[in-house]
């Protein structure tokens, strides 16, 4: 959560620090501020978007070419001016910006009080000003150095000091920050489509790590001090991928990406035969052989595709396959060891839930495999074994590219092991492989056919209550469905296996409550129909996801939302993107800002 930005350059740093705040707003923010140094530090913050703090700086006009700025997530204190970030320390000489918790605030703030400090701010962010200002004897490092001693917890830190007006000192410790090298010009940022537009070089920053930014460049050294030696990392994205693209949001244009996302994902890893080849998927065949569980742990979007993965792993190799909510798994003493892979899927490698949880297996002898978007993510960097899913940026809050495309990837270590294995023969990992390589075009034929889903939005826009329903795979595209629209339009709704109806929530469907049921398995069809049958005799109203030759579900449902037939493993990934698009007009009939839903944030770094 959160975005930081910092520059050193000959720009002003005002107008840099605020686009880049900008860029950072699909992580999810309450309230934003600046701090520019020209001798004195100006601090200029606001509650609400940065438009709010655009109108404070553009009325003050701060001088200067070095600053730091932030967009806040509140955690310890309510959204406010008081709150926002910067903070200072009581005589305005220490700035910082902060990104995390710090878990001891509490008692530090206690003996901060005690000998005379006086807070401004409910904040656990302040607690680190006051502590730089007392422990500062002229040198800012290693001021940093000794509040970093003492503050508990997984974060990311700012500084600066006018004591020492051209230089800014940045800490690692969990919580992601990267370094921008421009021409000139330095950038500090939490994540790199901050300044992609600005540069395609940056240094990753890696936990543990200190980073000292002045006019004469860059130093990266550990916390403790020794020197890093850190090799430049070339994005190789397009800038023009991080912004809208002429689409009205970031949601809808990630939606439409989807087809290229899963080409790239494919792209020199998958053969016509099924054959695989992942390059950071190291572990050798009598490992392969050897495994007697597998678990996918991870959270939110990331444990729907992990559902799938699961489902599709039990399928395919008969290798018991568990999914864990990361957040329950690391207190549930999970049975995992050197015989059991453990999958921790993170579209941004950083979800602090999921780290521990695979940190945890990994403790107790599990191998662990990371599924991530980010290239040198924490994630990536802590895994065995990595499989990155190539979505590129999404800005958007709600996921859907990165959804697709971790899909797509744990396909592809299923096949991976489950040809080692003997699991999957020849002809069925040929008929995977076909059904993986055809999904760019059925995507498109789905996304030629978004009328039909606003068609449905309009059916469900003044819903109170909306019931999702699916069984075997379809169940977890229920669930990303109904996760989908909770997130973007607010409405409510629950996802359940179809069987399930009948225990308990059949009692609250009524005449008009809109049921949406994912009808793509076919040996579970009937039992699905069964349900619909059940919901319909009550008075709800059906919409149905079901395949272009399904002749019967026209009897059924009162809608269809159509889907190219495929195979049924692959229906999962083809049935997952009307849904898309059909929370997406759900929320824009509804006038919400659509890629920051309210409370919701993009990469939660945080327990």
């Amino acid at each position: 959560m959160c975005g930081i930005m910092g520059y050193v350059g000959p720009q002003q740093a005002a107008t840099v620090l605020l686009d880049g705040l900008r860029r950072l707003e699909y992580r999810g923010y309450d309230s934003a501020g600046i701090a520019v140094a020209n001798g004195a530090i100006a601090v200029l913050k606001a509650e609400g978007k940065i438009d709010r703090l655009q109108a404070v700086v553009d009325a003050v006009q701060p001088p200067g070419t070095i600053g730091i700025g932030h967009t806040r997530w509140a955690t310890h204190g309510a959204p406010s001016d008081a709150n926002a970030h910067p903070h200072t320390d009581a005589s305005g000489k220490f700035v910082v910006v902060h990104n995390g918790i710090i878990e001891n605030h509490q008692s530090l703030r206690d003996e901060l009080v005690e000998s005379g400090n006086v807070f401004t701010s409910e904040t656990d962010t302040e607690i680190l000003a006051h502590l730089v200002a007392d422990a500062y004897d002229g040198d800012l490092v290693a001021a940093v150095r000794s509040v970093v001693d003492v503050a508990e917890g997984a974060y990311a830190l700012v500084v600066m000091t006018e004591h020492e007006p051209r230089k800014i000192v940045a800490v690692r410790r969990v919580s992601p920050m990267v370094v921008g090298l421009g021409d000139g010009e330095t950038f500090i940022a939490s994540d790199i489509p901050a300044v992609l537009h600005r540069t395609k070089r940056f240094l990753i920053v890696e936990d543990g790590e200190m980073v000292v930014v002045d006019d004469s460049g860059v130093r990266i050294t550990t916390i403790d001090g020794d020197p890093v030696e850190r090799d430049v990392f070339v994005v190789d994205w397009d800038a023009g991928r991080a912004e809208k693209g002429g689409y009205e949001h970031f949601m809808l244009k990630e939606i439409y990406e989807q087809p290229a996302v899963v080409t790239e994902t494919l792209t020199g890893r998958l053969d016509q035969d099924g054959s695989v080849w992942l390059a950071d998927v190291t572990f050798d065949n009598d490992y392969a052989r050897s495994l007697q569980s597998v678990w996918f742990t991870a959270c939110g979007t990331a444990y729907h595709a992990g559902l799938v993965g699961a489902a599709l792993f039990r399928k395919l190799l008969r290798i018991p396959t568990y999914v864990e909510y990361a957040h329950e798994m690391r207190y549930n003493e999970p049975l995992v060891g050197s015989e059991s892979l453990t999958i921790a899927v993170s579209q941004s490698g950083e979800t602090a839930d999921t780290l521990a949880a695979a940190r945890q297996a990994r403790s107790q002898g599990s191998r662990m495999l990371a599924l991530t978007n980010v290239v040198g993510s924490t994630l990536a960097r802590d895994a065995d074994d990595v499989l990155y899913t190539r979505a590129g940026p999404e800005i958007s809050v709600a996921s859907t590219k990165a959804y697709i495309a971790m899909l797509v990837a744990e396909y592809l270590i299923a096949l991976r092991i489950g040809r080692v294995r003997g699991d999957v023969d020849k002809d069925l990992a040929a008929e995977i492989a076909l059904g993986l390589n055809q999904l760019p075009g059925l995507l498109e034929e789905v996304l030629a056919r978004e009328d039909a889903a606003i068609a449905a939005a309009e059916q469900i826009v003044d819903a109170s209550d909306v019931y999702y329903l699916g069984r075997g795979l379809d169940y977890a595209v229920a669930m990303e469905g109904s996760l989908k629209l909770k997130e973007v339009s607010y409405l409510h709704s629950e996802a359940m296996p179809a069987g399930e109806l009948k225990h308990g929530t059949l009692a609250l469907i009524t005449e008009g409550v809109p049921i949406i049921a994912v009808a793509t398995q076919r040996a579970l069809y009937d039992k699905t129909m069964s349900a619909v049958s059940e919901v319909k005799a009550r008075g709800a109203h059906v919409i149905a996801v079901a395949y272009d030759d399904d002749v019967s579900i026209d009897r059924e449902a009162h809608t269809v939302l159509r889907i190219p037939t495929a195979p049924d493993l692959i229906g999962p990934i083809v049935a997952a993107v009307p849904l898309q698009l059909v929370a997406y007009h759900v929320a824009r009939m509804r006038g919400h800002d659509i890629d920051q839903p309210r409370n919701l944030a993009k990469s939660v770094t945080v327990e």
